[in-house]
C-alpha cells in the first residue's frame, strides 16, 4: 500500500457506518458507468439504500464520493495487475477491467481544482497508479518492449489513450479485438529505435 494519505474518513468508522460508506460507493460505481458522471446524487443514495443525510455525512460533494470511486478502483487494479505479464497483455486487462475507472479519471481530470484538498488526492490517486506500473515497464524495459527513455508514467498515458477508444455499446468480443488492435499499433511506437549508424 503506498504512502499517499487515503481518500477515505481518517478515523476508523463503526461496522454499521462503514457499510453505509461502501454502499455508497459502490452504488456510485454503478451508477456512473450506467448513467455518468453526472448522475443525480439523489439516485445514488437511493441505489445505496441511505438517506440524503447519510449521503453528506459520508462525502462533501460529488468529487469526493469520485475520488473514493476511483481510489476503490486503483485497489482493485492493483489487486488484478500480475507484474509478471508481457505488455501488450497488461495493457490489454488492465484497458479492459478498467475502461470505468480511465471513464471516471478523465472526468476527474476535467474538472479538479488547480490546489486544495481535492487536488491533492487526485494527484496521490494518480501517483499510486503509476507506481502499479513500475514493475511491468521494468520488465518491458528488460524485455526490449519499452524504448529505456519511457517509463510507469509513460504507460498510465497510453493506458487512458486506449480506453478512449472503447465504445460502451460494443460487445466484449468487439471491444477486445478493439484494443489488442490498438496495443500492437502502439507498442510498434514504444519500442527503441536502433541508433542508425554513420
Amino acid at each position: 500500500m503506498s504512502d499517499e494519505i487515503s481518500v477515505a474518513a481518517a478515523r476508523p468508522l463503526r461496522r454499521d457506518a462503514q457499510a453505509r460508506r461502501d454502499a455508497l460507493i459502490e452504488a456510485a460505481r454503478l451508477c456512473f458507468a450506467r448513467a455518468g458522471y453526472f448522475v443525480p446524487l439523489e439516485d445514488i443514495a437511493d441505489a445505496a439504500g441511505v438517506g440524503r443525510g447519510t449521503f453528506y455525512r459520508n462525502f462533501k460533494d460529488r468529487m469526493a464520493l469520485a475520488l473514493a470511486v476511483f481510489e476503490q478502483e486503483v485497489e482493485r487494479m492493483q489487486a488484478r495487475l500480475d507484474p509478471a505479464l508481457a505488455l501488450d497483455q497488461a495493457l490489454a486487462q488492465v484497458v479492459l477491467e478498467g475502461a470505468d475507472a480511465a471513464t471516471l479519471f478523465a472526468r476527474l481530470a476535467l474538472d479538479m481544482p488547480r490546489d486544495g484538498a481535492d487536488r491533492a488526492a487526485f494527484d496521490g490517486l494518480r501517483r499510486r497508479l503509476e507506481e502499479l506500473f513500475e514493475p511491468v515497464a521494468a520488465r518491458a524495459r528488460r524485455d526490449g518492449m519499452l524504448a529505456p527513455e519511457l517509463g510507469a508514467r509513460d504507460l498510465v498515458l497510453a493506458m487512458r489513450m486506449l480506453s478512449g477508444l472503447l465504445l460502451k455499446h460494443s460487445s466484449a468480443a468487439e471491444r477486445r479485438q478493439q484494443v489488442e488492435d490498438a496495443v500492437r499499433l502502439l507498442l510498434a511506437g514504444l519500442r527503441p529505435r536502433p541508433i542508425p549508424t554513420p
